[in-house]
């Protein structure tokens, strides 16, 4: 099962990163292979969200519970879809220079094996552009 830990440290504050992190209904215009988004629930503490994803043709539907606990911690959770099994978590610290620490974890298993070998491969090449899309959203919400 691919698994990946990544530590950053941003000019932006926690409350910035958790808000961007925590907009799901937003995905669709900044991360790559996101095609839409669809939330069911919406509150302070959770959201429940179907996103289609694609790639080269290939197009599948999942849904996630997203947990947040405001400004420090956002897990995401798989609910259904094509995968076995996804968990992500992000958390979020002040770095003392008036930034954030970014903790980013992520671990996921297709259901079908063919699609969890390929995604073993690309694994690394497509989370460095995930994370980059985060940052490079952050930059153009949140630069001075």
């Amino acid at each position: 099962m691919p698994k990946h830990n990544e530590t950053r440290s941003l000019p932006y504050t926690p409350e910035q990163m958790f808000d961007l992190v925590s907009d799901v209904g937003s995905y669709a215009h900044f991360l790559p292979w996101v095609n839409s988004v669809r939330v069911r629930t919406d509150s302070k503490t959770e959201t429940v969200a179907d996103l289609l994803v694609g790639y080269k043709g290939i197009k599948e539907s999942f849904t996630s519970r997203v947990h947040k606990a405001r400004p420090s911690h956002v897990r995401v959770d798989y609910v259904d879809g094509p995968l076995k099994h996804l968990h992500n978590e992000w958390k979020f610290r002040p770095n003392g220079t008036g930034g954030v620490t970014v903790d980013f974890e992520v671990e996921f298993a297709f259901k079908n094996k063919l699609f969890d070998m390929l995604a073993a491969q690309m694994f690394e090449k497509a989370l460095r552009k995930m994370i980059g899309a985060f940052e490079k959203r952050a930059a153009e919400l949140y630069a001075k």
